[in-house]
């Protein structure tokens, strides 16, 4: 459930993780305490289970480096983006609804793990 007082500024306190938690469908996929964090109190595991799902074809699960960008406009519409680090994008998906809380978010995806960028 989505939590109204979560804020980005939240977010700022993760600058590494203890634990590491392993998504339940796409095995090979783990994410961490920001992460994990991000979708409790946002409501967003399934912001995770598209970035774990896109692990699984070409050309996003080649590229050893992945920023992840959601983007929602006022209309609770979104945009899903996936870049390669340095401005190719890789892929695009509309999200038609979405109650994300924030206009957007960054999450970095290296050597299988999805994290905050503080995390890095």
């Amino acid at each position: 459930m989505k939590d109204k007082t979560f804020t980005k500024a939240d977010l700022a306190q993760f600058t590494g993780t203890e634990n590491w938690y392993r998504h339940m469908i796409v095995r090979a996929v783990l994410y961490t305490d920001g992460i994990k964090y991000l979708a409790e109190r946002a409501g967003a595991y399934w912001l995770i289970d598209e970035i774990a799902f896109y692990q699984l074809s070409k050309p996003v699960a080649v590229e050893e480096f992945q920023l992840w960008k959601l983007t929602v406009d006022p209309d609770e519409k979104g945009i899903l983006q996936c870049e390669d680090g340095n401005g190719r994008i890789l892929l695009t998906k509309k999200i038609p609804y979405t109650d994300f809380p924030f206009d957007d978010i960054k999450i970095f995806f290296t050597n299988n793990v999805m994290m905050l960028p503080s995390e890095y």
